[in-house]
C-alpha cells in the first residue's frame, strides 16, 4: 500500500483514539470533535482509494463513529445528524454523514468536562499556574482585590496535554467548557465571522446569568487566528479585531466576570503582539520528565500484557524526547506489533493470544519511531520562554 492511505489511516487512528479516551473521561464535545476528524479521514481514504480492499472497513468505521456521535448529542440534548437541521449531508458513495460548511454549533462545542487532575501526569508547574490563575479566584474572589488574570496561554510541542489541561481546570471550578478551533473559524466563518464571535462570548455571558459559575472559552490552535500576517483579507481583519474587543470586554468596569479565554499553540512565537499581551499568563507545557514517562508508561501498559523483566523506570530513559501523546503511540504500536504476529501464524481462535511484550518489541519500534517533536523545535521554545513565559 503506498504511503498516502498509510498516512490518512494513521491519521485517522490518531483522532479515534483521541475520541475514544475524551469518551471514556466523559468529556462528549472534544470526543465528538475528535470523532468527526477521525470520519474526515476516512472519506478522504473511502473517495480516493475507492478500490482498496479496506475501503468497506473504513465506510463501516466511519459509520460505527457517526453512531457513536449522535449518541452523544443525544445526551447533550443536542439534535442528532441525522435530523434535517442542514448542518450534514450523506455522502452518496461512503453513506458516511459529512459535515457541511460549519455553523456557530458545529464548531463551538460546550461541555460540562469530567476531567481530574490528578488524570494528568507530570506538568506540575503548569497545573499550579492555573490554579492559581482561575481555581483559587473562583474559589475566594475576595482575596483578589487587583483581579487576576483571565487570558492565559498554553503553549509548546503538539501532544503534551494543553487541552486536557483545559478542560481539566474548567471541571475544577465546575465551569462550562467552550471548545473553539481557530482554524475552522478563520475557514468557514468569514462572511459572518464578527456576528459568530461576539455571539461565543454572549453566549458564554448568558451562562454566567443563568447561573453557571464560571465559564472557559478553550480556543486551540491560537495562532491560527491571533498569528502574524503578512497579508489579510477584510474578514480576516474584522474577526481578529471582534476578538480583541471581546477580550477586552471580560474585564470590563471592574465586572469581574468568572469568564476566562484559554488560548493554546504549537507556534506561540507566531503570535502578534497585541494578542499576546491580552494572554497575561504564558505557560509553557514541555515534554514529560522522566518520573512522569515513567508514570506515562505504567497507565498505558497496564492493560497490555508485558514481559515481567522490563523495568519501566529504565524503559523510560529509552523515551527522552517524547510526547505524551509519542509514548502512548509507541505502547500502542506495541500491542499492534504482537497481535500481528499472532495473526501471522494464521487467523486466531478466541483461545489464542499475542506473546507478551518485550524490551525488544520496544527497541525495534523505537528505532522505527523517532520524538516528534525535533531537537531544533525545542531550542525555539526555550528561547521563546526567556523571552514572554509568564507564569
Amino acid at each position: 500500500m503506498s504511503s498516502a492511505p498509510s498516512v490518512l489511516q494513521k491519521t485517522a487512528q490518531k483522532y479515534a483514539s483521541e475520541a475514544i479516551k475524551f469518551d471514556s473521561q466523559g468529556a462528549r464535545g472534544t470526543a465528538i470533535q475528535m470523532y468527526q476528524k477521525s470520519i474526515e479521514s476516512l472519506i478522504k481514504l473511502a473517495k480516493l482509494y475507492p478500490n482498496d480492499p479496506f475501503t468497506k472497513t473504513y465506510i463501516k468505521t466511519g459509520k460505527a463513529y457517526q453512531e457513536r456521535i449522535n449518541a452523544l448529542q443525544d445526551k447533550n440534548d443536542i439534535p442528532s445528524n441525522n435530523e434535517s437541521n442542514n448542518s450534514t449531508q450523506t455522502n452518496n458513495q461512503t453513506g458516511i454523514v459529512e459535515p457541511l460548511k460549519s455553523s456557530y454549533d458545529d464548531v463551538i462545542l460546550q461541555e460540562k468536562p469530567n476531567v481530574k487532575w490528578n488524570e494528568i501526569v507530570g506538568l506540575n508547574d503548569a497545573k499550579r499556574a492555573l490554579r492559581e490563575s482561575i481555581t483559587f479566584p473562583s474559589m475566594r474572589p475576595d482575596l483578589f482585590p487587583l483581579g487576576w488574570p483571565r487570558g492565559i496561554l498554553l503553549y509548546g510541542p503538539p501532544g503534551t496535554g494543553k487541552t486536557l489541561l483545559a478542560a481539566a481546570v474548567a471541571a475544577d471550578i465546575d465551569g462550562y467548557f467552550m471548545n473553539v478551533d481557530a482554524s475552522t473559524i478563520m475557514s468557514k466563518w468569514l462572511g459572518e465571522a464578527e456576528q459568530n464571535v461576539a455571539k461565543l462570548f454572549k453566549s458564554a455571558k448568558n451562562m454566567l446569568e443563568e447561573g453557571s459559575a464560571s465559564v472557559v472559552i478553550f480556543i486551540d490552535e491560537v495562532d491560527s487566528l491571533f498569528g502574524k500576517r503578512d497579508q489579510e483579507i477584510g474578514g480576516e481583519s474584522r474577526v481578529r479585531n471582534q476578538f480583541l474587543k471581546e477580550m477586552d470586554g471580560i474585564d470590563d468596569k471592574g465586572k469581574h466576570l468568572p469568564l476566562y479565554v484559554i488560548g493554546a499553540t504549537n507556534k506561540p512565537w507566531s503570535l502578534d503582539w497585541p494578542f499576546l499581551r491580552r494572554f497575561q499568563k504564558r505557560i509553557y507545557v514541555n515534554l514529560p520528565s522522566l518520573d512522569a514517562r515513567t508514570e506515562m508508561l505504567e497507565l498505558y501498559t497496564s492493560s497490555l500484557k508485558i514481559n515481567n523483566y522490563i523495568k519501566l523506570s529504565d524503559l523510560a530513559h529509552s523515551f527522552d524526547g517524547y510526547s505524551g501523546s509519542d509514548i502512548r503511540d509507541v505502547c500502542q504500536s506495541a500491542q499492534l506489533k504482537v497481535v500481528s504476529e499472532l495473526f501471522e501464524l494464521g487467523a486466531p481462535d478466541e483461545s489464542q493470544q499475542p506473546k507478551e511484550i518485550t524490551i525488544d518489541d520496544f527497541t525495534q519500534i523505537l528505532e522505527r519511531r523517532k520524538p516528534s517533536v525535533s531537537s531544533e523545535m525545542l531550542r525555539a521554545y526555550s528561547t521563546w520562554s526567556d523571552n514572554y513565559k509568564a507564569l
